[in-house]
């Protein structure tokens, strides 16, 4: 990796984060795919440092929280099979955003169980400094995680989408269920109704699935090793944070909270990136 000059572990990054393979990386760009799996996770490693400093004092009026499903070296099933529960099987990274701004101030990569849920939550708590409305699903460790984390400081309600049964649309597996309804539950505080909502979020899981080759469904690109799927979830919202342009916004979500005053290159975020690792 030190042998690569600042152009080629740029060129690198930027196939990266638009969401192309290792090996398809490896065959643009003619370098050795360790070589782009180490650069991968110093600069993902660095993206998480960056984020960490970056995404403090922040004032978020209306955030919304979800989690998407990934996994690394084999499904669940499998794993449980082999008793490698610990190193492999289904990872989940939670995800807040920003209703108004886009941006997405906390993350956490981990198991879908109420600790990591807690970890999460104190996290996003930890780097807002106003009383937010939050909205998320009927996951049930959101409500106890949210009360201990704010002390009660907060507005905050669950969404539960009700879907037709797929036994009686005759539906495919892959075919979108059809939406019923979306059921609005106030939990904590006085959260505006009209304002209760997962759209946002829910989009941004289409982002990541595009955007990172290792979150897309039924191939073989999926992480080998969880430190390296950590590392690509950091590059990914560091580079969504301050360098991709969001369509609706005209700006970066970081720029657009006053986190930065320009529109960081991808040089800019390499770099940065390179002096916070290791």
């Amino acid at each position: 990796m030190n042998r690569l000059d600042r152009n080629e572990r740029c060129r690198v990054i930027a196939a990266l984060v638009e969401g192309n393979s290792i090996r398809s990386v490896e065959r643009m760009t003619e370098i050795h795919r360790d070589t782009i799996m180490r650069l991968a996770a110093k600069v993902g490693e660095g993206c998480d440092r960056l984020m960490d400093t970056m995404m403090r004092g922040l004032t978020c009026e209306k955030l919304q929280l979800d989690e998407i499903w990934a996994y690394v070296g084999m499904k669940q099933k499998a794993a449980r099979l082999l008793n490698k529960t610990d190193e492999f099987g289904d990872l989940y990274t939670f995800v807040a955003i920003d209703a108004d701004t886009k941006l997405v101030p906390a993350f956490h990569v981990g198991k879908r169980t109420w600790t990591d849920t807690q970890i999460f939550i104190d996290d996003l708590k930890a780097r807002l400094v106003n009383r937010p409305q939050i909205s998320s699903d009927a996951f049930a460790a959101y409500y106890g995680a949210i009360m201990r984390a704010f002390e009660g400081k907060v507005d905050y309600a669950q969404t539960t989408k009700v879907f037709a049964s797929e036994l009686n649309t005759g539906r495919g597996r892959y075919s979108p269920p059809i939406l019923m309804r979306c059921e609005k539950d106030p939990l904590i505080g006085m959260p505006e109704h009209e304002q209760i909502s997962t759209s946002y979020v829910e989009r941004q899981n289409l982002t990541m699935r595009m955007q990172m080759r290792r979150f897309t469904r039924l191939t073989n690109g999926f992480s080998k090793k969880r430190v390296n799927h950590a590392a690509a979830v950091c590059l990914h919202f560091a580079h969504y944070n301050l360098v991709r342009m969001h369509k609706t916004l005209r700006m970066t979500p970081a720029l657009k909270h006053g986190i930065v005053d320009h529109v960081w290159t991808v040089e800019e975020l390499v770099d940065a990136a390179l002096s916070n690792s290791n």
